[in-house]
């Protein structure tokens, strides 16, 4: 019976939204025959003289005191985000991109009996409308524009959300993301949150002379990580080619090249599972430093976090701090030195058991199969990893750097130089989840064949997401690759966590079914 009331409801909407959307229709149509009247229903340009965020720093003192006036006349332009048609004094409020608004009165006295009856006939709640007059404050104080002349902008055929004053619905937001953009304030914070972000990891990466480059994102072999990629066909070679699931080897082959300190912030596609912390598209920042190691880049990965946040609380009564505000009002300190834990012991620890690299496979499924943990095509290093998540992940909130992995599950990475059977690698988790992982990176070719050798062959067992051997990158390295240290960090996922939304909310336009 909920549903059957429900779907009425839905059909309702979809009936109102139907019946608004022919009226819109009959304005357009009116503002299109009429010509000049009001501009039109879709002008080139209107004459924009001053922005509606500027109109109100520069005269927001005039709210102190009602009935007050500038002697500026301004033309500005926005949507109609209200409006109040009664009698011979009209209102609208007109919102600007970034969210600012302002008032707008229609006064006949001051437009005329036609214009201000062209206002009320042919002016929707959504239109972009020019406005021109003087700036004044309201009778009750309300910084305005008393408008002497409009025109329409742009009509909106399609009516604003019922809901314009409360949250939409999530599906609504990531689907319709356009008007989660004209509704919520949160929304356009997210955008800014993100912009500040990007410019501030581009800066601290200039400040230590690394140089920015863009590395294929079609490829012939998929590589640099361990995922399912995307696959498609080149009409033009006639050969099928892979969305890169990583930027790495190629980041790498630049280093073999000379250029000693190379980063990347672009776009990476796996072919995977969509949940609160994945997308098959995202954005992905990979670095490489020359003649540094695993702890050298980690202290990189923590500036580079800790200047986001600096920039990101930039205006606000956190400036100066790196303790960011997530969008439910969360204060989350990403500040002074994250500690560095080991993977094995943090394991033995949590589990009662003595782990170290050279415990068998077999007793580690022992210890999966009493716990619940399956592990598909099971070896050491995959058993220790989802152990590890299983007893030890969730239990990470403040930033900590997961220190020294097991080397089956790191083909690319070098071996420890004191501990036999695990690899100078770390991840950084935040909040429980992975923000970013780092490598004291391979610089043998001998080794690097080896370690391909070995995920070909898990390959051939059945694991979709064991790399190829890639002769081309192999050629690179027998070049002579400098020692180096390198990281890897999802952009959406770095903004999870100096927001705290989840990864749809963090992408303007997430991929959804």
């Amino acid at each position: 019976m909920g549903e059957q009331r429900s779907q009425a409801a839905e059909s309702g909407v979809e009936q109102n939204v139907h019946e608004q959307k022919a009226v819109r229709m009959a304005k357009r149509e009116k503002l299109i025959a009429a010509g000049d009247l009001a501009g039109g229903a879709y002008p080139v340009t209107v004459p924009v003289t001053d922005t509606i965020r500027n109109v109100r720093t520069k005269w927001e003192h005039l709210t102190e005191s009602p009935d007050q006036k500038s002697g500026e006349v301004v033309g500005i332009a926005g949507r109609v985000v209200f409006q109040r048609n009664t009698g011979k004094l009209c209102f609208a409020a007109l919102q600007a991109g970034d969210g600012t608004r302002i008032q707008a009165m229609f006064s006949q006295a001051e437009l005329g009996e036609e214009l201000l009856a062209d206002f009320k006939a042919l002016v929707d709640l959504g239109d972009h409308l020019f406005v021109k007059g003087e700036v004044i404050s309201s009778r009750r104080g309300e910084l305005s524009v008393m408008v002497a002349d409009w025109q329409i902008a742009s009509k909106a055929l399609a009516p604003l959300p019922n809901a314009f004053n409360e949250d939409l619905n999530e599906e609504t937001r990531v689907r319709q993301r356009y008007l989660d953009l004209i509704v919520r304030e949160q929304a356009r914070v997210n955008v800014l949150t993100r912009a500040k972000t990007m410019a501030s990891l581009r800066k601290t990466f200039a400040e230590k002379d690394f140089v920015e480059v863009e590395t294929p994102m079609l490829q012939t072999m998929h590589g640099g990580a361990s995922a399912r990629p995307f696959v498609t066909h080149s009409n033009a070679f006639d050969t099928e080619l892979y969305l890169r699931i990583a930027p790495e080897l190629y980041l790498k082959r630049a280093l073999v090249g000379g250029l000693e300190r190379v980063f990347e912030i672009n776009r990476n596609f796996r072919n995977e599972g969509a949940d609160s912390t994945h997308s098959p598209e995202f954005a992905m920042l990979e670095s490489y430093q020359a003649y540094t190691d695993y702890n050298g880049i980690a202290d990189l990965t923590q500036e580079l976090i800790q200047n986001a946040a600096l920039a990101v609380n930039e205006g606000t009564d956190r400036e100066g701090t790196h303790v960011v505000k997530w969008a439910d009002g969360t204060l989350f300190d990403l500040g002074g030195n994250w500690d560095r834990i080991s993977m094995y012991d943090t394991l033995s620890d949590a589990c009662g058991v003595k782990i170290t690299p050279q415990t068998s496979a077999a007793d580690l499924q022992a210890i999966a199969d009493k716990e619940g943990v399956e592990v598909k095509l099971p070896n050491h290093g995959k058993l220790v990893e989802e152990l590890w998540e299983h007893f030890v992940k969730d239990g990470l909130d403040r930033p900590t750097f997961v220190m020294d992995f097991p080397v089956e599950t790191s083909p690319l990475t070098r071996h420890h130089r004191s501990i036999e059977g695990v690899v100078e690698k770390w991840d950084l988790y935040v909040r429980g989840f992975e923000l970013a992982t780092g490598y004291s990176e391979l610089a043998d070719p001998v080794v690097q064949r080896e370690r391909f050798v070995e995920q070909a062959k898990m390959g051939a067992a059945g694991d979709d997401e064991a790399m190829r051997v890639d002769e081309e990158f192999l050629r690179a390295m027998e070049h002579g690759m400098p020692p180096a240290g390198g990281m890897g960090m999802g952009m959406d996922r770095l903004l999870m966590a100096l927001t705290g939304l989840g990864i749809r909310e963090t992408i303007l336009f997430p991929l959804v079914k």
